[in-house]
């Protein structure tokens, strides 16, 4: 699946089983691994993915919001594009659809997250993207496109996980949810930090310390912030 072969939205969710979707991540937790397609290959899904317990965070807080409309950036093995799906079903929406971004999907990845989202039979839902954030999300802004979540996991440069949240800034309705993996890192803090002290999200979760995938959850302003070009706060 492409660019070129676009599935998501669906109409209605109906069709779609959640216990189908459960038993491959189920398997992926319990195998560790995944052989890929395009290759044959087998594939150490940790720790690169992440945790079981981020996974039904990010699952929770789909429902939570009752969340139509998902993006991604970054989706390596497919283990939080799962999770998010997971919480699609369980919202029953119409019109659903997962924006996912990735691209090292099939130089670096072999295809695995689309082959996992593929088996667990939410291929429906997904729309894949094979270019890098900093030149998609402004492409998006121009096409005044919305979300309701993000989900932001991609390069952890701070000057290019910054780009992503200024532009999720813009492209996430006002009052949704930004969920960041990797804040135990001092790039992904001090990004998020910016958005904080400076544009009014406002952190929601914080994850307990981890070395390898903590995470953080914020929400965007619900009313647009009024700033003049002298307003600014270390961050």
């Amino acid at each position: 699946m492409d660019e070129g072969n676009i599935k998501g939205p669906v109409d209605t969710l109906e069709s779609l089983s959640p216990q189908r979707l459960r038993q491959v991540t189920e398997r992926l937790f319990r195998e560790g691994s995944v052989v890929a397609q395009m290759d044959g290959t087998t594939n150490k899904v940790f720790p690169v993915g992440i945790t079981k317990a981020e996974g039904e965070a990010l699952r929770d807080w789909v429902i939570r919001e009752h969340a139509t409309s998902i993006i991604e950036i970054g989706l390596a093995y497919g283990v939080s594009a799962l999770f998010a799906c997971e919480g699609l079903l369980a919202t029953m929406r119409d019109n659903a659809k997962h924006v996912v971004l990735d691209p090292f999907q099939y130089t670096g990845f072999k295809g695995c997250g689309l082959q996992m989202l593929e088996e667990a039979g939410v291929a429906e839902l997904i729309e894949f993207h094979q270019e890098e954030s900093q030149i998609l999300l402004p492409r998006f802004v121009t096409e005044n496109r919305r979300f309701d979540l993000a989900f932001v996991d991609g390069s952890h440069h701070f000057d290019r996980v910054f780009l992503d949240l200024i532009y999720l800034d813009r492209l996430v309705h006002p009052g949704g949810i930004v969920f960041v993996d990797d804040y135990q890192l001092p790039a992904i803090v001090r990004a998020v930090s910016f958005c904080v002290k400076n544009i009014g999200w406002v952190l929601e979760e914080v994850s307990p310390s981890d070395d390898l995938h903590q995470w953080a959850v914020l929400r965007t302003p619900r009313e647009p912030i009024v700033r003049s070009f002298l307003d600014f706060v270390e961050f």
